[in-house]
């Protein structure tokens, strides 16, 4: 290929737009075989982050696996052939099958495959395997604000405006999102309201989104960790006490503010700040912003929702943008920011233990009808609703638990909570198999490994953080020895006498999904490859004959009757009590160098001299009090784990509070201290908040 390929980004939900240049003949042997340079596009404008602009170098890494590999009778992972890796998988499964039943094998996907792959690995898993067992790392993103958003609204799109609608704000409470650090481009959209003093930042630490804040440009809240859904009963009682809320629209458009009034009444301004330790003054100036007037969004993101209780604080979130009748009223809104790639699409088309293509319930009898018609397949040999990703590892420890695990895009033994306990559990495995282009720690515990298409090597489509959907397009060609994950499911259920079709074109992937999504709420019944490729605005909703949905509320809610849910939730126990004695709380989050487990950034040498070591950052204060000093090893310890650290002191943390990235690996993996709790609702694990013991590490 010799012509410059409009494309997107490879990481997280924003998309930047971009395009790949091949290397000319003359540049140097050590520069990338493509150059990336930013494209306009609505929601980056030609910007990029630093690792959008590096982004092509994995294409060359020389860590690539470009051959499958099987696990020898001595422990090693040798190179293999395609045709014998695929048979012995093949075997291995029908074995495990014959003898524990379909449920027996598990299937763990990702938020960065593509739609076309998405849907692809639920059908394989449910119709070549008949396992029920399937779900995906967006459960450890997404879930929480799924749950809440259907609930309230009848449909779960992280932003259901476009991201351009931002530019016209006012104000905007932002909760638990760092867009500084993990989507730069995103500031953009942010210029108008810093502009206008109206940003609002609620972060326990003054992360540099915070610090947008500073010199009139808004406000920086820093609750107590844990306390954010207390922080939203508190606005909320503000706004409903001084009579701030919209009463028409509450009467016209939603259901359940009687029982949300009485939910707070006992969330007074004083008993907040004692718990949060958000000054009451605060607490008041922000309820009066955010109900002054037009232009006023209120977003959410993983802080606030990666919590067992995340589904409530999230619903406690989109209550407060209700009642102040922001989702309906133009230029006004409520959102929540999608992390990774495709996190949007990914839970729209099957990834998901409870849902089939579409977002449709797989308890639902049409639903299951349909999506069988699509599929060739009687709806009676579907699974129904297997484990949430938590529970699915978990259960390699139970009887009629998992014997064997299939991995696609993933890397749990990073990115999953109790990650020690995780590894541990993975080996137990009968069979693990890994489909990934590098071998990250988790397929480097793989008994099998199988090499595939990285971003730029294939076509297929994405849905961003707005609900847009978008083209991906090859530019190189992959290394020899490499294969999409499209035609592994082909190979695979061809050994597996699978009924059905598994097309290996994207194209007519995304066409069948099209179909198998028609007249569900995730609708993309409209769209193709050749539509999309004029990069048009298409945003799902899109059924056959529409122009797309940009503004889905606008129109009303999504529940049947046209009306929202106002679901009064309360505070409940936390899976650990505050830190006392010393304890501190520990909150986990990302770095702008980094992204999720780190597989493939941690490979990028201009990445790595920026952050190159695991740091913990702590108050000053903090560190005296345990003899650390800026530079100096400390061990975080608590039940589940170890970790050891660099110290980097700042003022800009709250003293009883310390924070890890979870980019790193194997013992400095801040996820051996999460915990696994889950949220009842949403089944998301307690990522946000630990408690700790910190001290010096001893010497060696």
């Amino acid at each position: 290929m010799s012509v410059a390929t409009h494309t997107h980004c490879p990481y997280c939900a924003l998309q930047c737009a971009m395009t790949l240049t091949p290397r000319t003949a003359d540049a140097a042997i050590d520069e990338p075989s493509l150059t990336v340079t930013g494209r306009s596009f609505p929601t980056n404008r030609g910007g990029l982050c630093k690792k959008g602009w590096t982004s092509s170098i994995l294409l060359d890494s020389d860590d690539r696996i470009r051959t499958p590999l099987i696990r020898d009778a001595h422990g090693e992972l040798v190179p293999s052939e395609w045709s014998e890796a695929l048979d012995l998988l093949a075997q291995r499964i029908r074995a495990l099958q014959d003898e524990s039943g379909p449920d027996s094998i598990g299937v763990f996907g990702g938020g960065g495959l593509t739609n076309e792959k998405a849907y692809q690995l639920g059908k394989f898993a449910r119709i070549a395997l008949g396992t029920s067992r399937i779900d995906y790392n967006g459960r450890f993103c997404m879930s929480s604000a799924a749950a809440a958003a259907n609930r309230a609204f009848g449909i779960d799109r992280g932003l259901p405006f476009p991201l351009t609608d931002l530019d016209g704000a006012k104000t905007v409470l932002m909760l638990g999102s760092n867009v500084a650090a993990t989507m730069p481009p995103f500031l953009s959209h942010l210029a108008g309201v810093r502009e206008a003093g109206g940003l609002i930042v609620v972060d326990p630490r003054r992360s540099a989104t915070a610090r947008l804040t500073e010199e009139g440009q808004g406000m920086h809240l820093a609750p107590a960790p844990g306390t954010d859904l207390e922080l939203l009963l508190g606005l909320t009682h503000i706004v409903i006490a001084e009579g701030l809320f919209d009463a028409a629209e509450i009467e016209a458009h939603t259901d359940g503010f009687d029982d949300l009034r009485r939910s707070v009444a006992a969330w007074w301004p004083a008993r907040v700040q004692q718990l949060t330790g958000v000054p009451v003054r605060v607490l008041r100036d922000v309820a009066r912003r955010l109900s002054s007037g037009a232009e006023t969004f209120i977003l959410t993101g993983r802080g606030i929702e990666q919590h067992a209780d995340g589904t409530d604080t999230a619903t406690a979130a989109i209550n407060l943008a209700l009642i102040l009748g922001l989702p309906t009223r133009p230029g006004s809104g409520y959102g929540t920011l999608t992390g990774q790639g495709n996190g949007q699409g990914g839970r729209e088309h099957g990834q998901k233990c409870d849902q089939l293509p579409g977002y449709r319930k797989i308890t639902d009898p049409v639903a299951r009808a349909h999506v069988a018609a699509v599929w060739g397949v009687d709806p009676e040999d579907l699974p129904g609703p297997g484990l949430p990703a938590v529970q699915l590892l978990a259960s390699v420890d139970e009887p009629d638990g998992i014997r064997a695990l299939l991995v696609h895009g993933s890397n749990p033994v990073i990115s999953a909570p109790d990650a020690g306990a995780v590894r541990e559990r993975l080996g137990r495995l009968e069979l693990l198999v890994v489909c990934d282009f590098f071998l990250s720690e988790t397929a480097a515990m793989a008994d099998i490994v199988l090499p595939v298409t990285q971003w730029a090597e294939e076509e297929g489509t994405m849905t961003n953080l707005e609900g847009r959907v978008i083209r991906r397009r090859r530019a190189t060609n992959p290394p020899t020895g490499v294969r999409s994950e499209l035609w592994i499911f082909a190979e695979l259920a061809r050994r597996l006498d699978a009924p059905g079709r598994f097309d290996v074109d994207p194209a007519l992937v995304f066409d069948e999904l099209a179909r198998a999504s028609a007249g569900g709420i995730a609708d993309y019944s409209g769209l193709s490859h050749d539509l999309l490729d004029d990069d048009r605005d298409a945003y799902w909703p899109f059924p056959i004959g529409s122009e797309g949905t940009p503004r889905p509320l606008l129109g009303g809610y999504r529940h049947p009757d046209g009306r929202a849910r106002i679901v009064a939730v309360s505070v409940s126990e936390r899976p650990e009590s505050a830190a006392t004695g010393g304890e501190l709380a520990l909150i986990t989050g990302r770095l702008l160098e980094h992204y999720q487990s780190g597989a493939q950034t941690r490979r990028v040498p201009e990445l790595m001299v920026a952050r190159s070591a695991l740091e913990v950052t702590m108050h000053p204060s903090t560190a005296a009090d345990r003899g650390l000093r800026d530079g100096d090893q400390a061990t975080l310890e608590n039940s589940r784990g170890t970790v050891t650290a660099r110290v980097a002191t700042s003022v800009e943390i709250r003293p009883d509070t310390v924070f890890l990235p979870f980019h790193f690996a194997d013992a400095h993996s801040a996820n051996l201290l999460t915990n696994d709790a889950t949220d009842p609702i949403s089944a998301m694990p307690e990522f946000k908040t630990a408690i700790v013991q910190v001290r010096a590490a001893a010497a060696h």
